[in-house]
């Protein structure tokens, strides 16, 4: 059986339920810490306060969306603890002026009506048909209303703020996943061919039938993928 622990990093608005059919599956063969991500209002304090969560000693690290952004700096601040990394629906890119601008609308909206907030993102973070299913809009409207408005507030700022990642990722000497999906708006698939690119020896795989949340809208084809990676 596999001993080294999964640090889970969620993204914007997420908490452990966006990987619950990934820990349900693993969870005889490994143990996952999910981090909380909700606490600070810059990336690397936020990749700090994720190491004071992680198991003692080696980790295999894993990233969705903003937290592949603080699992990036966590390479950068302390590589020798990671032993395996997968960052999924992510990039190393720092925000275009186009996306702060974004950003602060929904801050400004957030500040009158945090659930307009949720239904103005659901259409971007899945398919058209997975927005339909009732069951998958909740998981993340539900995910939502509970990290709540100011934690997406130093979410968004954090995010805002971060580096270009680009000029560290050669430096990654672990063995990486990229994980892509066909469809995801956020972060087309360019950008993650770019991160894979960039990282040495890093494999790139991608879902299909998958927008920006693929644990949730594709949860068997990721739980392979990140089987895959643990073995």
């Amino acid at each position: 059986m596999e001993t080294t622990p999964v640090l889970i990093l969620p993204g914007l608005l997420e908490d452990a339920d966006a990987f619950e059919p990934q820990i349900l599956a693993l969870r005889e063969r490994i143990t996952c810490t999910v981090a909380d991500l909700t606490r600070c209002d810059t990336i690397a304090e936020l990749a700090r306060e994720a190491l004071k969560q992680a198991p003692a000693g080696p980790i295999s690290m894993l990233g969705h969306s903003m937290g592949g952004y603080v699992a990036l700096e966590i390479m950068r601040q302390a590589p020798d603890r990671v032993v395996r990394l997968a960052l999924l629906n992510t990039h190393a890119r720092p925000d275009t002026a186009e996306a702060t601008a974004n950003r602060k609308r929904l801050m400004d909206l957030a500040e009158r009506d945090f659930p307009a907030v949720i239904q103005t993102l659901l259409p971007k973070l899945m398919t058209a048909e997975h927005v339909s299913d009732a069951a998958l809009s909740g998981v993340i409207s539900e995910m939502a209303l509970g990290t709540g408005k100011d934690a997406f507030l130093r979410q968004e700022r954090a995010i805002i703020g971060r580096i270009d990642s680009r000029p560290h990722l050669a430096k990654i000497r672990c063995p990486t996943l990229v994980v892509a999906a066909r469809n995801d708006q956020l972060m087309p698939l360019e950008l993650l061919e770019e991160l894979a690119a960039g990282i040495p020896g890093a494999k790139l795989a991608i879902v299909e039938d998958s927008g920006h949340m693929a644990s949730i809208e594709q949860p068997e084809e990721v739980t392979r993928l990140i089987a895959g990676w643990i073995d």
